[in-house]
Formats: C-alpha cells, structure tokens, sequence
C-alpha cells in the first residue's frame, strides 16, 4: 500500500491493548483473542480506530522474541480485517527493528509504531538514517513515536535520547512507509510545532491534548478507556465532525479527577501505570493479569478503592 492508504488506517482512537498473562506470567494468547474480539464487536473498525499491541502499555519491552508474534497472531484473527491492527518495536536496532518490522507484516499488522533506538545515543541525523532504512525495507505504515521523556540531566541541562525535533520529522517526509507521529512536544518546543508536518502524517496525541491536536490537524488519539469503550468512539465522531465543546464536555466526563489522583499516588509504588490499567480490566470482568515482575499488583485496598471509583460511574 503507498502512504495515502495506509494513513488511511492510521486514524481514530488508538488502543493499547494489555498482554494478559496466567498466574504463572505466561503469555495468555487465548484470553488476547477474545479480548480483542470483545472490543471490535463494541464498534472498533476501520476509519475510527486500531488495535495496538505489545505497546508500552502492553508490556512489549517485556515480550519475548518468540511471545510477541503469537500474541499479534491472535489480534489479527479476532480483528478478521474489520479494524487495523498495529504493532509495537521498542528501542531496537536497524537491523533487528527491520526483522520485527517484516515479521508482523507477514502477520498482518498493516502498521507498526516504532520507538526511538535510545540505547544507540541517537543524534537526529542517527533518527532520519534508522526511520529512512526502515521505510525503504517494508510494505507496512511505521508510526513514529517521539519518547521526550527519555531523558538525563548532564551539566545542567536536560538530554533526551528519545526526542524527535520537528524539524527532524520535516527531514522525513519523502520516507514512503513513514505515515503518522505518536506526538508529545519535545523537549523546550511548544504542542503546535507538530503544524510543521501535520500536512505529511498522520499526526497522533499522546495523552497531551486531544483536541488541540485535532484543531491542527491530528488524525487521531492513544489511550482507550476499557470502561467505557463506545464512548471513545463517540469522542472520534465527534472531533471528525468539529463540535469541539461537545467533545470537551464528553472528554471531561470520560477522565475522573478521584481517577487521576488514584492513579498518580500509585503508579509511584510500582509499575506505573500499566498495573492501574490492567486493574481496570479486571475490575471490568477480564482477568488480564497484573504486570510482570519486577512490577507489583494493586493491594486489595487499592482495587477496592478502584471498585469504587470505576463501579461509581467515573471513567478512567
């Protein structure tokens, strides 16, 4: 597929899904179908939304090289082509990020989102050269995923291995399979630097402000709320169509502030925020697991007081 098609599946909300382990922490394939089988009969298909694996949020850094493509197996036949899926390659090399990237093609992802090869010290000259070679060995759309936060303090100033100037970007914009940015502002650069390529890809808000993003041409949103799923849906139709005031009213009901507290006083026990999210899931009826070790799950006081805060009608 040339770009024009594959930014074509490269839009809407953006879910990550959770890897769902057994008490033993292994890989529970199965459960992942029927998961994902659940969410694309809640309305998830093509135009308004994809299926996200092996994520950050889903663990993919914890995945093994044999665990991720079974896991990636089991989203695509459960999508059975109504909703695109996409899949995850974490700070990995040219070479072994080409060799995942023509794997989950030959798997069916139509895209991939691709993080940064942070433990190479990449300059931005490094990020064109990494992001053009994986262009030009694959068939499949590439998300690139700008990771600021990625950062160290040296001699007084803050350097981020992650962070992807827009400029940068603007240097990539002959690359074919590159379709869409998973976009945070970088470091010292305001949200709005993202109006210098909006017009090449499909740019895509990082939990930073949907809206705003959408305004200058965003394409789309990460994060889903598995407690109410349609409601992301309607938040979609409802940027698509420009009635941005309902969409804020929709978005303010759809993240409860007891939730954000809860969630910012926990994650700096343990795990961050995937164990919150995978807490939500269960409380939700799907018993996904907790996060695996060194990470820890939610004490049962906290999942009471969890219960209650999603149970109360809040959304996460």
């Amino acid at each position: 597929m040339n770009r024009q098609e594959l930014q074509a599946l490269v839009v809407g909300a953006i879910c990550p899904l959770p890897t769902p382990f057994d008490d033993n922490f292994h890989v529970d394939n199965g459960l992942m179908y029927e998961l994902s089988s659940y969410l694309v009969d809640q309305g998830l298909a093509t135009g308004n939304a994809m299926l996200k694996v092996a994520s950050a949020v889903g663990e993919g850094s914890n995945l093994g090289d044999e665990e991720w493509p079974d896991l990636l197996s089991a989203v695509v036949r459960a999508a059975d082509g109504k909703c695109p899926v996409m899949s995850s390659i974490n700070h990995k090399d040219t070479f072994r990020s080409i060799e995942d990237a023509k794997k989950a093609a030959d798997l069916g992802a139509v895209a991939i989102q691709v993080s940064p090869p942070i433990f190479s010290d990449p300059n931005q000259d490094d990020m064109v050269r990494y992001y053009g070679a994986l262009s030009d060995a694959i068939d499949i759309g590439v998300m690139v995923y700008n990771n600021p936060w990625f950062a160290f303090s040296w001699a007084g100033k803050t350097i981020s291995l992650g962070n992807i100037e827009p400029d940068t970007f603007v240097r990539m914009a002959d690359f074919e399979h590159i379709v869409a940015v998973k976009w945070s502002s970088p470091v010292g650069q305001s949200y709005e630097e993202m109006s210098k390529f909006s017009d090449t890809f499909n740019v895509i808000d990082n939990n930073t402000d949907l809206i705003l993003c959408h305004k200058l041409g965003g394409r789309g949103y990460i994060g889903f709320d598995p407690v109410f799923p349609k409601r992301d849906l309607e938040l979609w139709d409802l940027l698509e169509s420009g009635r941005y005031d309902e969409a804020q009213e929709l978005q303010g009901s759809r993240t409860s502030p007891e939730y954000k507290e809860f969630a910012a006083r926990v994650t700096k026990k343990s795990g961050g925020i995937s164990r919150v999210l995978k807490a939500v899931w269960e409380i939700m009826g799907w018993r996904v697991g907790p996060m695996r070790p060194p990470s820890t799950p939610l004490t049962s006081e906290e999942m009471d007081e969890l219960r209650g805060i999603v149970k109360g009608g809040g959304g996460i």
